[in-house]
């Protein structure tokens, strides 16, 4: 029996296909009607959507929407909206540990022309109970971009933040970005033995990784392999990166019977050197990044990480009081 936790892993799930963004330079300043709906300054909300127009619409031409709408949702699923207060906390720390970031370290105009053009958040997950896995974020055709699970945001949990917005941001524009310039296809050879897609969330952490994974999920197909390295690398810490290839460089087996997972000690059992693996997969995402974008990988974790370091939550939100 596999351990309880397995049955409810963390799937970054992509809807249709994502498609470049050519004709991006040739549009007007937005793709939205700016002029339809005046913000009312008696309004409750007004502030936050002055914020959003002045910080997100104007220099990024991306809609930051907070009022779930079943029109851009799944039916399947049994959604809540997000919470006001809770909405106004992750789009300044969004500003702060992504669109602030690469605006400093690629330039102030990458995102207008790379990034997604709809940010959704809505207020709870969205589980689904064929595979027992729980979305965190959906992409839709590289312009909308879906953020999960908005009411139980913890600002002062960094890793929590990570693992359930941040990660999966830095994932989707990822995806993004090779679909508009194609990664190398010597990546797709590396694993192409140990990839599934279909029981990939049964896989643990340290058994990914001995694989040459950074994550299950990016064991499930090349594309998610590639996206999950770029990720990864971005927002662990040292410490957390440190002991992905400490696990990775070793062997593990699972008691089939408790699930429980521990060191094999039988000389290279997988037949893979997962450390050697990842970092090989890590050179070929910086080198792709640098050659296609421009964007020195190294630098733009840094000032993730530094910034990670130093989120001071009243004075982001005193952007927008």
């Amino acid at each position: 029996m596999k351990a309880t936790f397995y049955k409810l892993m963390i799937a970054l799930i992509l809807v249709a296909t994502f498609s470049g963004c050519s004709k991006e330079e040739e549009l007007s300043d937005s793709i939205f009607d700016t002029t339809d709906v005046e913000l009312d300054p008696k309004s409750y909300t007004y502030k936050f959507d002055l914020f959003l127009r002045n910080n997100y619409l104007k220099p990024y031409n991306l809609k930051f929407k907070y009022q779930m709408e079943d029109s851009g949702t799944d039916m399947d699923y049994n959604l809540v909206p997000a919470s006001y207060d809770n909405s106004k906390k992750l789009a300044v720390l969004v500003k702060y540990l992504w669109f602030d970031v690469y605006a400093k370290v690629v330039n102030p105009a990458f995102l207008k022309k790379y990034g997604p053009r709809i940010i959704h958040l809505i207020g709870s997950p969205a589980y689904n109970p064929a595979n027992g896995t729980m979305i965190l974020g959906l992409a839709e055709g590289g312009i909308k971009v879906s953020l999960f699970r908005v009411n139980s945001i913890e600002v002062n949990n960094v890793d929590m933040l990570n693992e359930f917005y941040f990660k999966t941001m830095h994932h989707e524009f990822a995806h993004i970005l090779h679909q508009n310039k194609s990664y190398p296809s010597e990546f797709n050879l590396i694993s192409y033995k140990h990839y599934s897609p279909f029981d990939w969330q049964d896989r643990d952490d340290k058994v990914a990784a001995s694989l040459g994974f950074a994550s299950p999920y990016g064991g499930s197909q090349t594309r998610e392999d590639f996206v999950e390295i770029i990720a990864n690398y971005i927002v662990k810490t040292d410490a957390q990166w440190n002991t992905l290839l400490l696990n990775a460089s070793k062997d593990w087996k699972v008691d089939e019977s408790t699930g429980v997972v521990t060191e094999d000690t039988d000389t290279d059992a997988d037949g893979v050197d997962g450390q050697k693996v990842i970092l090989n997969k890590l050179s070929i995402c910086r080198t792709w990044l640098a050659d296609s974008y421009g964007i020195n990988l190294d630098a733009l974790r840094a000032e993730v990480q530094l910034r990670q370091k130093n989120i001071d939550m009243d004075s982001l939100l005193s952007e927008i009081e």
